[in-house]
């Protein structure tokens, strides 16, 4: 078993992790189907590898509140957002 398979493993994790499967339940399964042990160690710590990689890519968006009348022009920006309405009824901050 040599690299072509530890890259259709790493894909292969990386795809059912996403999926919402746990990587020690994926990787029982494996060496239950036969796979090497340190084949599937290997694939499961370079697919971590690159999801974690491409989650420190992300970057998490902005949300701006802009305000305008009917003509589309501006009256406000970054207005900041109600309270929920327990949070005004009890007054919490």
């Amino acid at each position: 078993m040599g690299s072509e398979t530890r890259n259709r493993l790493v894909e292969y994790f990386k795809k059912n992790i996403k999926k919402g499967y746990s990587a020690d339940s994926l990787r029982w399964t494996l060496i239950k189907q036969g796979y090497a042990r340190s084949i599937v160690d290997l694939a499961l710590a370079q697919a971590s590898k690159e999801i974690d990689s491409i989650k420190e890519n992300k970057e998490k968006p902005t949300i701006k509140h802009e305000v305008y009348d009917e003509n589309d022009n501006k009256i406000y920006a970054d207005v900041k957002p109600r309270k929920p309405w327990w949070k005004r009824i009890f007054d919490f901050d």
